[in-house]
């Protein structure tokens, strides 16, 4: 329309400033329109050639891919399972009989004792209080410290190859409805290119496509499950570890502080005060009495 408004102008009249003026902002306008019809239709085949080069590769990828990547995820994650359930099995400890000797020996005041209960044991607990011990002679604040540090460096080491486990557990159900959709895809190709020739036969072939495509996400489930229910049942023996050796700690910080107190009231010449605990009953049992063996 606006070439045609522009031929229809006369000579005379386009020779006028005005009309010289409004043809060059009709041309421009004209100019921009054509430039923007241009992109749009780059865009829209970009888009297009976009769309099916990302068909054609996942086409060409397939859900096999996916299905020997699940494959090995379960296998990595049945070795991390037995080899966390070796763990934690070498290291379990009857924590009552461990806190008893403890404190056994604590009260006789035999540090020596105490080194070697702990020492021969490979629980987590046992370590932790072993770092306690070899700090107890510069007071009952450094054995806490070395305590703690003990307990962070444990707690690597009982959550180690975890991290694994619950990132498979998160993940494998999306990675399986990849491969879902990728065969659900392959589906709608194969329909496409029967086109109107109907039939049994094509219809088969597109259900046998949509029923392959569903065995990954049921891949991903099976992948899935057991890595979740491993990983918070190891989570909890953690937990129940780092709350026995808590317990531990305590009893070693009991006999620390009580030893610094004595010894300061010797010191200032005080009398120490009799203690109201039985006899026949050492320090510490009341509270790891409570805990799960």
């Amino acid at each position: 329309m606006l070439s045609v408004r522009y031929g229809q102008l006369s000579a005379q009249e386009r020779s006028r400033p005005g009309i010289r003026r409004e043809n060059s902002s009709i041309q421009a306008e004209f100019v921009t329109l054509v430039g923007v019809a241009r992109g749009v239709l780059c865009g829209r085949i970009m888009n297009t050639n976009i769309v099916e080069r990302s068909k054609q590769i996942l086409l060409e990828l397939g859900a096999t891919p996916i299905m020997y990547l699940m494959i090995v995820l379960s296998v990595v994650s049945v070795a991390i399972m037995i080899e966390r359930g070796w763990f934690f099995t070498t290291v379990s400890e009857n924590i009552q009989k461990l806190a008893e000797a403890l404190a056994e020996r604590l009260n006789g005041h035999d540090l020596n004792g105490a080194s070697e209960l702990v020492a021969t044991s490979k629980s987590a607990e046992a370590a932790i209080v072993a770092a306690g011990l070899k700090q107890l002679g510069r007071g009952a604040e450094a054995a806490e410290e070395a305590m703690a540090s003990a307990t962070a460096l444990q707690r690597m080491r009982l959550e180690r190859r975890l991290a694994f486990l619950g990132t498979v557990g998160n993940n494998a159900p999306f990675i399986g409805l990849l491969g879902t959709v990728i065969g659900i895809v392959q589906a709608f190709e194969k329909l496409e290119q029967a086109g109107g020739v109907g039939g049994a036969g094509s219809a088969a072939a597109v259900m046998g496509s949509i029923s392959e495509s569903l065995v990954a996400t049921a891949i991903g489930l099976v992948v899935a499950i057991p890595a979740v229910a491993a990983f918070n049942y190891f989570q909890r023996r953690i937990r129940a570890t780092l709350a026995n050796s808590d317990a531990l700690t305590h009893i070693l910080l009991a006999y620390a502080k009580g030893e610094a107190a004595a010894s300061g009231g010797e010191r200032s010449g005080t009398r120490r005060a009799p203690s109201v605990r039985e006899p026949s009953e050492p320090f510490g049992m009341q509270r790891i009495s409570t805990l799960p063996s």
